[in-house]
């Protein structure tokens, strides 16, 4: 009997034991895109490669492990890379780097640096194009999502059926002024305080959704930011429109100034420059229709007003206007042509683009035509 029980006791262990290794199963996924184009623009008046112009190009993994009891452990790596050079695509190695827990009844909350509320309503909610979610090499309302992404952060998300809303809160060390480079050195490794969330419903093809975030940045300037949208799916249509809003709480500190023109002034966010304003408002309409299965057409138009200029130079607006045609050779591989244009109106301050001699551009046409794939 004795040698029975030991024999069961050893088995009833081994299956524990293979039991738990089951629960705790992890899974590693790569994925990417690879997009590279031909793009020409009027103001710079020459033809050139891009290293990525529908979609950034990049690489990224991510982690699950089942820990059971419908609870797991979630991660994230991604490097955005420009095709065309192979260069890193800007200074941080790593443009999503978060780690977390899911739960599968009390939603998911997430450390590192991660997307903002701003992004993920517009790009699930209401993007420009269903399979973009937009242009990467031209794309104003990106212009308005306070640089997209956040270090730091602590983000939680939670589906409630037919609802979805998520919560960020970000601290700032080392988020000083003497911490300050070039714009683009200051966008991607300085610290930002920031806290917001956003809601979104989808149902029946329908997609509605808003987003609020508030910013500190390292100067002390402070800033608002606020999106509002939707589209409807109806057969091969796709319709989309939005609204969003930069308004400056408080007296812009210089090296802010540099921050918050390289989130408005990039000549592929919609070249305002900042200057001396205090609000920028974005409206967007756009509609797609899927001619066959594999090629889809899409156009979309943007208005921009910038305001609160005491000297007046930097009251401004911007209309933009980009169509786009999309061919699918495969579920993961397809071809695009773009064409776009751009007039920025109103005061002097603000311009798309300053040539070598000091010519200031404020018409620009487009035509980009690009592959990409996705793996």
């Amino acid at each position: 009997m004795t040698h029975s029980f030991v024999k069961t006791t050893m088995a009833v262990m081994l299956l524990g034991g293979a039991a738990s290794m089951a629960v705790a199963q992890s899974r590693v996924q790569l994925y990417g895109i690879v997009d590279a184009a031909v793009r020409s623009t009027s103001n710079h008046g020459k033809t050139q490669m891009v290293g990525g112009g529908m979609s950034q190009s990049r690489w990224g993994i991510n982690l699950t492990e089942d820990l059971g009891g419908g609870l797991s452990v979630i991660a994230n790596l991604e490097d955005r890379f420009l095709t065309d050079t192979g260069n890193t695509a800007a200074v941080n190695y790593f443009q999503q780097a978060w780690i977390g827990v899911r739960s599968k009844d009390l939603g998911q909350l997430t450390m590192g640096r991660q997307f903002n509320v701003l992004l993920d309503v517009v790009a699930s909610t209401y993007a420009s194009f269903p399979y973009g979610p937009f242009m990467e090499v031209y794309k104003p309302e990106i212009g308005f999502a306070m640089g997209t992404r956040t270090n730091n952060m602590l983000k939680y998300t939670a589906d409630l059926g037919t609802w979805r809303a998520g919560l960020q809160y970000s601290f700032d060390e080392g988020n000083t002024v003497a911490k300050k480079g070039s714009s683009v050195e200051l966008t991607g490794v300085l610290a930002m305080k920031t806290a917001g969330g956003y809601l979104r419903y989808e149902a029946n093809g329908l997609a509605i959704g808003g987003a609020y975030l508030n910013t500190k940045m390292p100067g002390s300037t402070e800033f608002d930011a606020y999106t509002l949208g939707g589209s409807y799916r109806s057969g091969p249509w796709y319709f989309s429109t939005g609204y969003a809003m930069n308004q400056r709480k408080s007296t812009l500190a210089v090296e802010d100034a540099r921050l918050i023109n390289a989130y408005w002034g990039t000549e592929i966010n919609g070249g305002f420059q900042s200057g001396d304003s205090d609000k920028r408002q974005l409206l967007q309409l756009g509609v797609g229709y899927q001619i066959t299965p594999q090629l889809n057409f899409g156009m979309h138009y943007y208005h921009a007003k910038q305001s609160g200029s005491s000297s007046g130079a930097f009251n401004n607006k911007a209309n933009f206007i980009v169509a786009i045609a999309d061919y699918a050779f495969s579920k993961r591989t397809d071809a695009y042509m773009g064409v776009d244009y751009t007039r920025v109106s109103g005061g002097g301050g603000s311009y798309i683009e300053k040539t070598a001699t000091g010519d200031l551009v404020r018409n620009r046409a487009g035509i980009t035509i690009g592959l990409r794939h996705r793996f």
